[in-house]
């Protein structure tokens, strides 16, 4: 009785590892033949190939092609190894806590060099594909529509300290930082016009800070 409990409650630390290991090698092999070959080209095949592992292996460990390629755009957010709620980011909690406007622009425009240098590659990959798969399409603008409700609130949040020039209001705040934190914008700077990755971030900022805020209208 002892042994059958046991048995159904016991997790391998080593089996667990292993599988994390897996999903890993999946999803870096995923994202670099996505980047190298596009969505449509990309087989799960190829991928199962790349990484070193079965067809099924892919299929239990991660999922479908659509699925795998979410999961791409969502790590590449959090960066980490799993999707992260926004208001659960380490960024957007050191955001909320700063105590001032200049301080909020300048933590977001960090975070934003670090989650568009992940993800302007696959969001590329995703503009060009969805014009050719639904499913794409649907992930796409299910995205934007969440980055706009999150800009809403980062504005929301800037607003509040009284710091902004009084002719903005949300909705437009919201829209500015939308369309410039974009994944398109920093690839047009970053990989098409060679800025530094630190220099994107700085521009940024200021560039907020001059269009947002009082003391530097």
């Amino acid at each position: 009785m002892s042994r059958e409990v046991k048995g159904r409650g016991y997790r391998s630390p080593l089996r667990a590892e292993q599988a994390t290991r897996t999903r890993r090698e999946i999803l870096d092999a995923a994202r670099g033949l996505f980047g190298a070959q596009g969505y449509a080209a990309t087989t799960v095949a190829q991928i199962a190939a790349t990484a070193g592992v079965a067809v099924d292996t892919v299929y239990a460990a991660v999922g479908t092609k659509p699925v795998l390629f979410r999961l791409l755009l969502e790590t590449a957010i959090s960066g980490t190894d799993e999707p992260v709620p926004a208001e659960e980011r380490e960024y957007v909690r050191r955001i909320r806590a700063a105590a001032g406007a200049r301080q909020k622009i300048e933590t977001y425009a960090a975070a934003m060099r670090a989650i568009s240098g992940r993800m302007a590659p696959l969001y590329l990959v995703l503009r060009d594909a969805a014009a050719q798969a639904p499913e794409l399409a649907r992930i796409r603008d299910e995205i934007a529509l969440r980055r706009a409700a999150n800009m809403r609130l980062f504005a929301q949040d800037l607003i509040a300290t009284g710091e902004l020039r009084p002719e903005l209001d949300v909705g437009e705040v919201a829209d500015i930082v939308w369309s410039m934190n974009s994944a398109e914008f920093y690839s047009l700077l970053v990989q098409e016009r060679a800025w530094l990755p630190q220099r994107f971030e700085q521009w940024l900022a200021d560039a907020w800070c001059r269009l947002f805020l009082i003391e530097s209208a």
